[in-house]
């Protein structure tokens, strides 16, 4: 007999009805805006799938942008999150996506910030039990839970970068649980997730940020 951990068996602690299409909306959300790395001024949220004929019911739609303004699962705001959106002046748009998704619960998120011009496109998939994976950061294909401290660094496709990353994270004493790499083409641009089993430290922050190759690096911690 195979034991399950105690999440698996009562699940997520959450705002309801639904732990995939409420509690892991909101963690999708909540990933998108750290990612983002500061409160969007604008989000077109596109459902997919099941998202897209149940969102408005189950409240996907309040949870994701909920997720977007920092919110937990399980935060009590969460039901009134398109009403503070509008009053901190987030534009929000919802809309029905069509064609090929990767899981019958995908939402694609783009956000932008109007005042500094930073954008980010998202695609997050909620898979049960308030889990998530994001599959996608700016056309870059990735896989990042969100379980875990996550650093996503984006960086020219230099020889030797990952070597040079990952030699920091060894000098800092930061276990890689899972990473992923993804490139547009050969010496362009890529990006790296690094899934971690620690907090990370601030000098490791610092020293990536250090590396001629790196471009911008993001943590996301969802805990």
């Amino acid at each position: 007999m195979r034991f399950k951990d105690v999440f698996s068996i009562i699940g997520p602690a959450m705002v309801g009805p639904s732990s995939s299409h409420t509690a892991g909306a909101a963690r999708i959300g909540r990933a998108a805006r750290q990612l983002l790395g500061e409160p969007p001024g604008q989000a077109l949220i596109t459902f997919y799938g099941s998202f897209a004929a149940t969102y408005a019911g189950h409240g996907t739609d309040r949870a994701i942008v909920g997720g977007l303004l920092d919110f937990a699962p399980d935060d009590p705001r969460l039901p009134d999150s398109l009403i503070i959106a509008e009053q901190q002046g987030i534009r929000i748009a919802l809309e029905q996506g069509k064609g090929l998704y990767p899981h019958p619960n995908t939402a694609k998120l783009a956000l932008s910030c109007p005042l500094n011009q930073k954008q980010l496109t998202a695609v997050g998939t909620s898979i049960g039990g308030g889990n998530i994976e994001i599959v996608e950061i700016n056309g870059f294909s990735v896989k990042m839970t969100g379980i875990y401290p996550t650093l996503v660094l984006r960086h020219y496709d230099w020889t030797g970068v990952i070597a040079d990353i990952t030699q920091l994270l060894r000098l800092t004493g930061t276990n890689i649980g899972y990473m992923s790499v993804d490139r547009k083409s050969r010496s362009g641009d890529a990006l790296t997730v690094l899934e971690l089993d620690g907090e990370v430290p601030p000098e490791l922050m610092e020293q990536l940020r250090r590396l001629p190759a790196v471009q911008t690096i993001q943590l996301v911690n969802l805990q």
